[in-house]
């Protein structure tokens, strides 16, 4: 039911999209009915994509699928950053209009033709496209240090590389899971954990991207939990793939780690309706833990239950991509205010939210790079004290006592 909901919504909003920016063109260059049919062929076909992707992937077609995936994401990409840049321009437009209106100056030279306002979005979008493609491969190692009172002062350190919103399928697979993976490899993680979205769409055909997970060994062991998009392709198939890539999925559970450390993990809402799904809140599964031990809860999105506070030590959370793509980052805020970085939280408690290390949909990223996050957890003593962030901050290395 939630995997509908998302469809329909998403469909009517980008179908609106392609709307405006046919009727853009249309007014633009006065298209002739034979080209503004072809054009409403072509766009429609844009606007089912995804689920033409996914049927293809269905019926074994993954070349052809791969391709007008590549074709479909690319183009919606380009497509939001030219209604951007649009809507910029027409607010342009109608301030230098106003403007006109009410001191009678003549703002001529500010007014711009339907044709050059389109012609200049259109520019646009593909240089801002063209950057996004480039961002999207450049993964990046977001470094955070946490000192904490519950390691003994000859404690050993722990090392946890998060990676989330891997989104493997058509568009993420081998080459960009290579370059992620890379990133993990030099950090040498005690830990690695998934928090969520590992894969989209089909998992029958990522036989090699398997072989790399499996390749990547720490010592105390690989953790995931279920994201949105793992109910979207099949929990099953998607527990079976993550499990034989060796990660143990943590589904309203928790496990030990290593001495001071338990790991736990919690579904994403998307699967509150699998007949599989665990149940329990967070507060349920934090609250048998002990309390003298270092905690961490997985849990894809960056939402905090209050009720759980004091019983976790850091939540780690990916999900929102940072929007992604700018300036989608500040809608996203609006449902996720807790977007991107590092959070001190009330009772003790963190929360730092991952960019996400892969992409969904569109193969580019704006203003948002992929990241790897390494952190580590150290004795208080051995750290400098200096208060997290109140969001993201740029800075290489972060210090937050607990």
């Amino acid at each position: 039911m939630g995997f509908v909901m998302f469809i329909s919504t998403f469909l009517a909003l980008y179908g609106a999209l392609h709307f405006y920016a046919f009727m853009k063109a249309k007014k633009a260059f006065a298209l002739e009915t034979g080209a503004a049919v072809w054009l409403v062929v072509f766009m429609t076909v844009m606007v089912f994509s995804p689920i033409i992707v996914r049927i293809l992937e269905n019926h074994g077609f993954e070349l052809f699928g791969q391709t007008v995936a590549y074709i479909g994401y690319s183009w919606m990409g380009l497509l939001f950053l030219f209604f951007c840049a649009s809507l910029f321009l027409d607010a342009i437009n109608l301030a230098a209009r106003l403007v006109h209106t009410v001191s009678n100056k003549n703002l001529c030279a500010v007014f711009l033709s339907h044709r050059h306002a389109f012609v200049a979005a259109l520019c646009v979008a593909v240089l801002a496209g063209a950057y996004g493609f480039f961002e999207a491969l450049s993964i990046r190692t977001e470094h955070v240090t946490i000192a904490t009172a519950k390691l003994p002062d000859n404690g050993r350190p722990l090392r946890i590389v998060q990676i989330s919103d891997v989104h493997l399928g058509v568009i993420v697979q081998e080459y960009r899971l290579g370059k992620i993976l890379s990133k993990v490899r030099a950090a040498a993680p005690d830990v690695l954990v998934s928090t969520g979205d590992l894969v989209d769409g089909q998992v029958d055909n990522l036989a090699g991207e398997l072989d790399m997970f499996r390749d990547i060994r720490p010592p105390y062991g690989k953790f995931a939990v279920m994201g949105n998009h793992e109910f979207y392709a099949g929990a099953d198939l998607s527990l079976d793939f993550m499990t034989k890539a060796g990660f143990t999925v943590l589904r309203q559970t928790a496990a030990p780690v290593a001495e001071h450390f338990h790991i736990a993990g919690v579904d994403d809402p998307a699967g509150t309706g699998s007949r599989s799904a665990p149940k329990g809140s967070d507060r349920t599964v934090l609250s048998g833990l002990p309390e003298d031990t270092f905690t961490v809860l997985l849990k894809h999105q960056p939402v905090v239950d209050e009720s759980a506070l004091g019983l976790f030590d850091l939540q780690l959370s990916g999900h929102a991509h940072k929007g992604q793509i700018f300036p989608f980052s500040m809608i996203v805020r609006l449902v996720y205010p807790m977007i991107s970085g590092l959070y001190e939280l009330p009772s003790g408690s963190m929360l730092y939210v991952n960019r996400g290390s892969g992409t969904w949909g569109p193969p580019m990223r704006v203003l948002s790079p992929p990241e790897v996050t390494v952190i580590d957890i150290v004795p208080e003593k051995t750290a400098g004290r200096t208060r997290p962030s109140d969001g993201f901050s740029p800075a290489p290395n972060r210090v937050s006592p607990l």
